[in-house]
């Protein structure tokens, strides 16, 4: 068995799952991203569709993450027992926050994560093997998407067990009063801030690419960030249909 996650030092492309379908999640694992995240916080995602995600990304060679719902013991148990190979945890806005989300995570003596016949363990088949790979391997991100979290970022850094951070760009824009506008200059030095402090601490920098362009992508990786969400499943099927409705009436 191997849950390997990849060195911080390469690019690592994946993509938003929101509609909750592990048919749309095999799809894009398909087409070649690397890991795809389903959101938990936002979407009408249940744990069975979970499950049943983790299996359809899981057959194409990709990774199945988590945006857990919350900063908790059971969201994030619960999404490591279905399978997920990383974990992305909201609102970490310092130090404290990240050690708990740390602790959620890790099995002990390093955390309180519960012992359990799971979907990720082939239901006790494999308990051994995955639990004595789990702590090392399974990858935990902790959101940037406040004001304050940018202040603390090297605190949050330097607890152990954060591999990285993860950059939320609207709820990053709202913190700061400037809702939706992620090119604003406060924000682009908050992300630079951000980014730096990760090359300092030898951390991961993440961040969502809600539009994703060739540019913005290549404009991305310069400033140093190595782990990208490229757009979403909602975002690619809306557009996808408006073109093709644009070519259509231009006729």
């Amino acid at each position: 068995m191997s849950i390997s996650v990849n060195d911080s030092n390469n690019i690592s492309l994946g993509t938003w799952l929101q509609s909750g379908s592990p048919v749309v999640a095999e799809i894009m694992a398909n087409a070649g991203f690397e890991w795809v995240a389903a959101d938990l916080e936002h979407a009408a995602i249940d744990w069975g569709m979970f499950s049943h995600f983790v299996r359809a990304v899981s057959r194409h060679g990709a990774k199945p993450y988590a945006r857990v719902a919350e900063n908790s013991v059971m969201a994030i148990r619960k999404a490591l027992d279905c399978g997920a190979l990383g974990i992305i945890v909201p609102l970490v806005n310092n130090a404290q926050d990240a050690k708990k989300a740390v602790s959620a995570a890790k099995y002990p003596p390093e955390g309180i994560r519960g012992f359990a016949f799971c979907q990720a363990n082939e239901w006790g088949d494999q308990f051994d093997q995955y639990v004595a790979l789990a702590n090392d391997e399974v990858r935990l991100l902790v959101m940037v998407e406040s004001k304050e979290a940018v202040e603390h970022i090297d605190e949050i850094l330097s607890v152990k067990g954060v591999d990285g951070v993860f950059i939320g760009p609207y709820d990053l824009s709202g913190s700061y009063g400037i809702i939706g506008q992620t090119s604003h200059p406060s924000i682009v030095q908050a992300k630079e801030k951000v980014v730096s402090a990760c090359k300092k601490h030898g951390k991961t920098a993440g961040q969502h690419i809600v539009l994703p362009t060739k540019e913005n992508i290549k404009e991305a990786i310069e400033m140093g960030y190595s782990f990208m969400a490229l757009g979403m499943d909602t975002v690619f099927i809306s557009n996808s249909a408006r073109n093709i409705l644009s070519s259509v009436e231009g006729e």
